[in-house]
C-alpha cells in the first residue's frame, strides 16, 4: 500500500498540470487543493479500473412516471445514470436515491448489488434525511469557498463540521486561520464569501463520492494537521476514509450528500465567530463559519428569508473541537451534534 501511496504521489508532481506543486508540508491552499484533487482523480480512475470483468444488475426503479426495472452495471452504474434513463428532471430534481426502503445512498456512488430504487427530492412526504445532507453538502461548499475565498498569503487549515442540526438555524464549517489571528469580519467580507458561495453553486459541481485507504487519507491532507489527526479516528472501524469531492474541492464526511451543488439556492453566509480554548487546549483559537441556505426551487420573501438569516447569525452551539467550548455545551446535550 505504501508503494502505491508513493507512486500516486509521484504521478501527481509528474503531471503536468501540478509541474509547479512542491511534495512538501509546506503548501499554499491553492497548491494543496490542486495536489487533493489530482491524487483523487487517479484513486478514482484506479478503482474504476480494478472493477474487472463487467457483471449486471437488476434495479427495480419505483416511482414516477411508473415502476420499471433497469438493467445496469455493478459496481459501475449509479443512481444518477439511472435517473438519465428518465427524464431530465429525474437527473436535476433528485437529492439522494433510497435503495430497498430503507438505505440512503448518494446518487454518484456505483450501486453494488441488485436494489430496488426510490429517488429522493426535496419535496418527498418525509425529507429528514434529503434536509440533513443538503445541509451536509452546504457545510462541504462553505469549506470549499472559504478556502479560495482569501488571498494567497492567508492560510486556510479547514478543521471539520458537525453534523446538521437543524433546530439550530444555521449549517457551519470551523477553520483554522492562523495568520489571521484577531479578525473580525466586516459586513463587506460576509457579503464577499456569500458571493463566492453563489458563485461557485451556480457552476453545478457533481458531487463525487470516494472511499479511499488511511494511508492514502493521509498523503491527501498531509499539509492539514487537523485533518491529519481525525483520520486515524475515522479509520479505525474499517481502515476506511470516506471523501467527497465538489469542483476540485475534496473534503471528508461520513455523507451521505446531494447530488450537485446547483440543488442549493438562496444562500446567506451570515456571521463568524471566533471560538478560543483555554491554555491546555490542543486548539487554541478556531473560527465557526455559519451561513443558512434553501434548495433550488424554494421561494421566500425578502421578510422571510431575513428572519431565517437573524437566527443564523447566533452562534451555533453544535459540537466544537475546542475543549473550553465543549465544556460549556456539555449543560446543553440537545445542541450537541455528530460530527460529519
Amino acid at each position: 500500500m505504501k508503494r502505491h501511496i508513493t507512486c500516486l504521489s509521484r504521478i501527481v508532481m509528474q503531471n503536468h498540470h501540478a509541474k509547479t506543486i512542491p511534495n512538501t508540508r509546506f503548501l499554499s491552499t491553492q497548491e494543496a487543493t490542486e495536489r487533493r484533487n489530482h491524487l483523487f482523480t487517479l484513486e478514482k480512475k484506479r478503482q474504476q479500473e480494478n472493477v474487472g470483468r463487467i457483471e449486471k444488475i437488476e434495479v427495480n426503479y419505483k416511482g414516477v412516471p411508473k415502476d420499471f426495472t433497469l438493467v445496469m452495471n455493478k459496481d459501475i452504474s449509479t443512481p444518477y445514470d439511472c435517473a438519465k434513463h428518465m427524464s431530465e428532471w429525474h437527473v436535476e430534481s433528485s437529492a439522494l436515491a433510497l435503495l430497498d426502503g430503507n438505505v440512503y445512498w448518494d446518487m454518484h456512488r456505483p450501486l453494488t448489488e441488485n436494489c430496488t430504487l426510490q429517488l429522493q427530492n426535496f419535496t418527498v412526504a418525509e425529507p429528514q434525511q434529503v434536509n440533513k445532507a443538503f445541509w451536509k453538502t452546504c457545510s462541504l461548499v462553505l469549506g470549499a469557498c472559504a478556502s479560495i475565498a482569501f488571498k494567497e498569503n492567508v492560510t486556510v487549515k479547514l478543521h471539520s463540521f458537525p453534523g446538521p442540526d437543524i433546530r439550530s438555524g444555521s449549517f457551519i464549517y470551523d477553520i483554522d486561520l492562523p495568520t489571521l489571528p484577531d479578525w473580525t469580519p466586516t459586513h463587506q467580507e460576509l457579503y464577499t464569501i456569500t458571493a463566492e458561495f453563489v458563485k461557485f453553486a451556480r457552476q453545478g459541481h457533481l458531487i463525487e463520492r470516494l472511499e479511499v485507504g488511511e494511508e492514502l487519507a493521509l498523503e491527501m491532507f498531509k499539509e492539514n494537521e487537523h485533518k491529519s489527526k481525525q483520520i486515524p479516528n475515522i479509520a479505525r472501524t474499517n481502515g476506511k476514509v470516506t471523501l467527497y469531492r465538489v469542483g476540485k474541492h475534496v473534503d471528508i464526511s461520513k455523507g451521505p450528500l446531494i447530488s450537485h451543488t446547483a440543488q442549493i439556492g438562496r444562500v446567506s453566509i451570515t456571521s463568524i465567530h471566533r471560538l478560543t480554548g483555554s491554555s491546555d487546549s490542543d486548539i487554541k483559537q478556531l473560527y465557526r463559519f455559519q451561513g443558512v441556505a434553501l434548495p433550488a426551487g424554494v421561494i421566500l420573501d425578502h421578510f422571510a428569508f431575513s428572519i431565517l438569516t437573524e437566527r443564523a447569525k447566533k452562534l451555533n452551539l453544535a459540537r466544537s473541537p475546542i475543549n473550553k467550548f465543549v465544556e460549556r455545551q456539555d449543560s446543553n446535550k440537545e445542541n450537541v451534534a455528530a460530527r460529519a
